[in-house]
Parts: structure tokens; C-alpha cells; sequence
């Protein structure tokens, strides 16, 4: 069984930075993409940033130039740097994580969620 552990979320104001921290944890044969999305209220959950275990990237045009995912394959952690943070930003943020945990079959994997204010 594989969970995700997000942390980093908080009320910071316009202009400021946080870093989201998602780590799994588990019997874990091995990881692939590692993303992070977000969630407004009233809104459809959409991608922020995304990266392959081959360190392409995809990600929203809105955060291009603020935002920097990476990732820790040693310690199944996907981090996401997130500068210069506007109030539209705000939203749930959540980890999704491709997983291979045994047999041939990945799965994916969210993570709980984490408040992100972006408020003065």
C-alpha cells in the first residue's frame, strides 16, 4: 500500500513563495511522472506542472517563469518551487504519482491535498 505525504501549503502574500514537498511512502518498486495539480473552489482540478522520470516537464502556461517542479527518485519525493505567487493561485494543491508498488501494474496516487492562500 502506497500513500502520499503533502506538506509546505500555507497563507503567504501576493509576491511571495512556498515550496510543496509530496512524498510517497509504501512498498515502492518504482516511480514514473510525478505532478502536481490544484483545485479552485468551483473549479475543475487542472495541471500545474508535471515530470517524467526522464525530466520532461509539462506545465501550465499561467505558471511558466514562477514555478520549478523537481523530483528526488531516492527519496520518492516530486517537489514543486513556487515564486512570485499571485491571489489567482490559490486553490487546493495536490501530488498524483505513478506507481509501480508490485506485481506489473501501476497505479496512480493522490496525495491528501494542501491549502494554498495567496492573500494580503
Amino acid at each position: 500500500q502506497v500513500q502520499l505525504v503533502e506538506s509546505g501549503g500555507g497563507l503567504v502574500q501576493p509576491g511571495g513563495s512556498l515550496r510543496l514537498s509530496c512524498a510517497a511512502t509504501g512498498s515502492i518498486l518504482s516511480i514514473g511522472v510525478m505532478g502536481w495539480y490544484r483545485q479552485a473552489p468551483g473549479r475543475e482540478r487542472e495541471l500545474v506542472e508535471r515530470i517524467t522520470s526522464g525530466g520532461s516537464t509539462d506545465y501550465k502556461n499561467s505558471v511558466k517563469g514562477r514555478f520549478t517542479i523537481s523530483r528526488d527518485n531516492a527519496r520518492y519525493t516530486v517537489l514543486l518551487q513556487m515564486n512570485s505567487l499571485k491571489p489567482e493561485d490559490t486553490a487546493v494543491y495536490y501530488c498524483n504519482v505513478g506507481v509501480l508498488s508490485s506485481g506489473s501494474q501501476w497505479t496512480g496516487v493522490w496525495g491528501q491535498g494542501t491549502q494554498v492562500t495567496v492573500s494580503s
